[in-house]
């Protein structure tokens, strides 16, 4: 099968606004970061209407797994654009499963343009737009919303191939639903894809002015230390890409924001500060509360003291 063409971002591949752009802030404000809002639970809804921002000046990166069905992904959206200066949108992997019960039937890569697009009616910067530029107190900084997805170079222990890995978590039963409901429409398979949208991210990145520092946003990690806390390690494997592991180094990085492991922390590699900043699930968020608050703050920088609770409060497989 021959793999289509990612589409060309307005304003081509290295483009960014401008300070005089109308996605500039009003005034100075801070770049905030949320994900895994999973707003189709009942108990998570109400964390979604309650997030505002302090001024009108603040920016909102949205790291995926708003939700799994369009509908549900636009009302969270539409809310969140109404109240921040400006949000960054990137999918998790709820957003593109196709649900039995979704009146969208798209698949794959028709599915994300769907709701690049539903983003753009929005007014919400997605992966395929120009990187906004945040006006922080030192300068501008450029954020890049990543979608990237993963190819099962973060294998089970002791396993070497892709296959082996996969058949080491089928037997030990904890496999991600994604297995089942992401489906790569038009490539062959999940690890197709993510070599493609790596191909063109780190073109863009690459054509990125190093002037600028970047704050790489996406759902997963770009490493895959942050998985060695995971309860049960087999998971790693729908968590990321080693083709990644090196662009907080190659790359004017300011800071690293993504998702998917429902564990919020913050950590450090190559001295480049790593945000995990996702809502998770309740029986997640109520057995260890919101220790780093509902929304973290990116830029400006902040040090916050380190959180008394453990940090190896991963779910189990099957449906980060």
């Amino acid at each position: 099968m021959t793999a289509p063409s990612e589409p060309t971002p307005p304003g081509g591949p290295s483009a960014v606004s401008s300070p005089g752009d109308a996605s500039a802030p009003r005034g100075t404000g801070r770049l905030l970061a949320v994900s895994d809002l999973h707003v189709a639970v009942a108990d998570n809804r109400p964390i979604v209407e309650s997030l505002r921002p302090d001024s009108d000046a603040d920016w909102l990166i949205v790291a995926g797994d708003v939700a799994e069905r369009p509908d549900d992904i636009r009302w969270a959206l539409q809310l969140l654009a109404e109240r921040f200066a400006h949000v960054i949108w990137t999918p998790g992997n709820h957003e593109l499963w196709t649900l039995d019960k979704d009146p969208v039937r798209l698949r794959g890569q028709a599915r994300y343009e769907h709701l690049v697009e539903l983003c753009r009616e929005l007014g919400v910067s997605t992966p395929e737009d120009p990187f906004p530029l945040w006006q922080g107190p030192d300068g501008p900084v450029a954020i890049a919303p990543l979608f990237l997805l993963y190819d099962y170079t973060f294998r089970a222990p002791g396993t070497h191939t892709k296959e082996e890995s996969l058949a080491f978590a089928h037997e030990s039963g904890i496999v991600c639903n994604d297995e089942y409901l992401l489906h790569p429409d038009p490539y062959p398979t999940r690890d197709d894809w993510c070599r493609a949208r790596v191909a063109a991210t780190e073109r863009r990145l690459a054509g990125h002015d190093p002037g600028i520092p970047l704050v790489l946003a996406g759902h997963w990690p770009l490493v895959r230390e942050p998985t060695a806390v995971l309860w049960y390690p087999e998971f790693a494997q729908w968590c990321g890409t080693e083709l990644t592991a090196d662009w907080h180094r190659r790359f004017n990085v300011a800071a690293v924001v993504y998702g998917h492991l429902h564990i919020p922390r913050t950590t450090w590699y190559d001295g480049v500060r790593f945000e995990e900043v996702s809502i998770g699930y309740p029986r997640e968020w109520r057995e260890r509360g919101h220790p780093r608050g509902l929304l973290r703050q990116i830029l400006p920088y902040e040090p916050e003291p380190a959180p008394t609770d453990r940090t190896g409060t991963a779910a189990s497989g099957g449906s980060l």
